[in-house]
C-alpha cells in the first residue's frame, strides 16, 4: 500500500526556511528538529534562495548619481583601511617599545 505525503501549509515552509537562514543552523539540524525530510527541506531553501535572486535582480539599474557615491564610498573605504593598517602598525610598534622600556627599567 501506498504511503501518504504530508502536506505542509505555506506558513510552516516559510518559517522553516527563516530558520536555515537566520539561525545558520544546517539543513539536516533544523529538518531533525522539526522532523521533516532533509531534502525537502533542503529544496524549499533551493527554492527561496532563487526567488530572493530574483527578486534582487529584476531592481533597477543605479543611477549615474548613485554609482558615483558608490564609487566614492568605495574609495574612501579603501583609504580607511590602509589608514587602520597604519594606525595598527604605530600601535604594536609602541606596545613593544613600552615593553622593551619596562624591561630596561626594571633591569630584567
Amino acid at each position: 500500500m501506498g504511503e501518504t505525503r504530508r502536506r505542509f501549509d505555506p506558513e510552516f515552509r516559510a518559517g522553516a526556511v527563516r530558520i536555515v537562514r537566520e539561525t545558520g543552523k544546517s539543513i539536516a539540524q533544523v529538518s531533525r528538529d522539526l522532523g521533516i525530510n532533509a531534502g525537502t527541506l533542503a529544496n524549499w531553501v533551493q527554492m527561496d534562495r532563487l526567488a530572493r535572486e530574483q527578486d534582487a535582480g529584476s531592481g533597477q539599474e543605479l543611477a549615474e548619481s548613485e554609482r558615483e557615491e558608490l564609487a566614492r564610498l568605495r574609495r574612501q573605504k579603501a583609504e580607511w583601511a590602509k589608514e587602520r593598517a597604519e594606525l595598527e602598525m604605530e600601535r604594536d610598534v609602541l606596545k613593544r617599545s613600552v615593553v622593551l622600556w619596562v624591561k630596561e627599567a626594571t633591569g630584567r
